[in-house]
């Protein structure tokens, strides 16, 4: 009678493992064929039924995709925004929580849910004001209404103060009475106590920022300010038959987002499953 359970169970574990290599076969399919496009020749890319291993691979597109776009500016202006944005949403979004999470003051909760109440704001509502806003400030058409724009990010508040809350109390407790101060107890205990969750932060802010093509399309118009998203819809506008080469140009707008995911993917699903757990 004992060995039956067990043995359901294992069936149970093999069925569930099956499962989800079929959704990662389903999730990693289409980046999988995108990578094969980029390797192969414009009449290769559609045919029927689709060739998995290009014959012969063109190893060119990788060199021409660099000469035809301008691809070095939009890389770079896109690596820039992206990572300034995170660099002021991790700053920002940590010492905001820790306010709400380890200080008191009247109408915290209050606040605290008044600022998270935003996420449910859509940005049309208020897009045309902030664009005015910024333009009479001077900073439209500059990177730095892009990064201004996202410096302050509700969530970003809501998932460090769920990871906070689950750091005892007595810690920062106890260097107050040892005449630490707030910005110290933030610095010297909360931020090495929260790697897991300021690296979730991280990887969610900078893949967003990366991604993000109505921002930079309403606020950047000179061409050498273009991120690479900008740069591939115009890149797909002026070579619409080059379809290798925009395949080519998609997996390297990928490429960075994916090596960012890799190297943090540990502490990601850690801080992700420890948000909210309360110590």
């Amino acid at each position: 009678m004992a060995t039956r359970p067990s043995a359901l169970r294992k069936t149970g574990r093999v069925l569930l493992y099956l499962a989800m290599i079929v959704a990662a076969a389903g999730i990693l399919l289409p980046f999988a064929w995108m990578v094969i496009s980029s390797l192969k020749t414009n009449n290769q890319v559609f045919t029927a039924p689709i060739e998995w291993i290009p014959d012969p691979f063109r190893w060119r597109n990788y060199v021409d995709i660099w000469i035809k776009g301008d691809m070095v500016t939009w890389v770079r202006n896109t690596m820039t925004v992206s990572v300034v944005v995170t660099l002021l949403q991790v700053v920002t979004g940590s010492f905001a929580a820790y306010g709400f999470a380890k200080t008191r003051f009247p109408g915290r909760d209050a606040l605290f849910l008044l600022y998270i109440g935003t996420i449910a704001v859509p940005w049309a509502s208020y897009m045309i004001p902030q664009f005015q806003m910024l333009s009479s400030w001077g900073l439209a058409n500059t990177l730095y209404s892009i990064m201004l724009l996202q410096a302050f990010g509700a969530f970003g508040v809501f998932l460090m103060k769920q990871y906070y809350e689950s750091i005892p109390d007595s810690l920062c407790e106890a260097a107050r009475i040892d005449g630490l101060s707030e910005y110290g107890i933030w610095w010297r205990i909360m931020l090495p106590l929260s790697v897991p969750a300021l690296a979730s932060l991280t990887i969610i802010t900078f893949v967003t920022t990366w991604n993000d093509y109505l921002g930079p399309l309403i606020y950047l118009r000179d061409r050498e300010l273009w991120t690479i998203q900008l740069g591939l819809q115009r890149f797909v506008g002026d070579y619409n038959a080059e379809h290798a080469l925009i395949m080519t140009g998609s997996v390297l707008s990928v490429l960075p987002i994916a090596i960012v995911f890799l190297l943090g993917q540990r502490y990601f699903v850690q801080g992700i499953a420890t948000t909210g757990v309360k110590g």
